[in-house]
């Protein structure tokens, strides 16, 4: 009796064990075959073959709509020039073939009261030839958000500081030919708040660029959420510079985060929006708070930063977001350490974070 009993459960391990194992052959077979169709692909240009044979990056799974995440391009202080990690990244779009592109932020290097028009203008004719129009022929739409190297939203005596950088910001983003290919919605305030549509998801930019939110700003982004247009998409995201809670060092402190971020979160939540997608402290964090979904992008640009609390060394990163509609958890990240182009895990990170204003948690991670 008890060998007949043992026997059954004998059988029952080995088939459990025989499925898994299949399980994962199955798996692993479907994902190599992805990636070999990826290098056999020939459309790729040769440079972008050259870089898929060198370092062989995952091709993610495709949702119903993929995003493609970039933040902080920029270099030092009036720089016309970006780093290599931004060109190659715009040189692989192709191999991800993103439905939308969105930039949250500091796509020049302003924010210094020494610099000229001439040399303003000339950090947005550098990010237009080197960074704008190679998307645009793409055609691929760009959504983006004011940084605070971008056009500073800093005030003192009740008048912008950078004022020059934010009426030059406006000259080139509202130029015509700088058409970004979105489909805006309210661009009445553009481009330091707009809102815009992709594939029925709801898309808001707000100026992010310092940690005040002025209060009629406030009022203008609770209408627009609220609008039925808003209401009525598969999914509501917004974009802007400055996180809600700090997640790297040396930006652990006042002014490097939105204030008030418990009413920011609080009003977001109130009209169901899924992700806030930020930048501004150089490391990549994929958390949430509440029931809020917080993309902190790593630089692509120079300057990449610890997390806070870790021995990880900082990495330039860029973030593909796929998204299903049936799928409960909407998104999907997988970011890319563009040293090698290696998949960062989750299990790399920290289970949570806590600065000065707060703790969020790693997106996998229950409270």
């Amino acid at each position: 009796m008890f060998n007949l009993i043992n026997r059954k459960r004998q059988k029952l391990l080995i088939l459990t064990i025989t499925t898994l194992i299949i399980f994962i052959i199955i798996e692993y077979l479907g994902q190599n075959l992805s990636n070999q169709q990826v290098l056999a692909n020939k459309k790729f240009s040769p440079e972008i073959q050259e870089v898929i044979h060198q370092y062989k990056p995952t091709q993610p799974r495709r949702g119903d709509v993929r995003l493609l995440v970039i933040s902080d391009l920029n270099s030092a202080y009036g720089s016309t020039e970006y780093e290599k990690e931004v060109h190659l990244a715009l040189k692989m779009i192709p191999f991800w073939q993103p439905d939308l592109i969105l930039c949250s932020g500091d796509m020049i290097a302003g924010q210094k009261s020494t610099l000229t028009p001439q040399q303003i203008r000339s950090m947005w004719k550098a990010f237009d030839s080197q960074i704008a129009q190679p998307i645009r022929k793409l055609n691929i739409p760009f959504g983006f958000t004011i940084g605070n190297h971008d056009a500073s939203g800093a005030i003192n005596n009740y008048k912008f500081t950078f004022q020059q950088e934010r009426d030059l910001a406006m000259e080139y983003w509202q130029n015509s030919t700088h058409n970004t290919k979105v489909k805006l919605l309210d661009n009445s305030l553009f481009p330091f708040y707009y809102t815009f549509e992709q594939q029925g998801i709801f898309f808001l930019a707000w100026d992010g660029s310092t940690s005040n939110i002025p209060n009629d700003k406030l009022r203008w982004i609770e209408k627009n959420l609220s609008s039925k247009k808003a209401q009525d998409a598969k999914m509501r995201v917004i974009i802007g510079h400055l996180p809600l809670y700090a997640v790297a060092e040396g930006r652990n402190r006042v002014g490097e985060v939105l204030s008030n971020a418990e009413n920011l979160r609080a009003l977001l939540e109130k009209y169901n929006v899924h992700t806030y997608i930020s930048g501004h402290q150089h490391a990549y964090y994929p958390a949430y708070k509440g029931n809020l979904q917080l993309l902190h992008t790593g630089a692509l640009g120079s300057g990449p930063r610890k997390l806070l609390n870790t021995a990880i060394a900082p990495r330039k990163t860029i973030t593909i977001i796929d998204i299903n509609f049936d799928d409960k958890n909407l998104t999907t990240y997988s970011t890319y350490n563009m040293e090698n182009f290696q998949l960062i895990k989750y299990e790399e990170l920290p289970k949570f974070i806590e600065g000065h204003n707060g703790i969020v948690y790693r997106r996998n991670v229950s409270q």
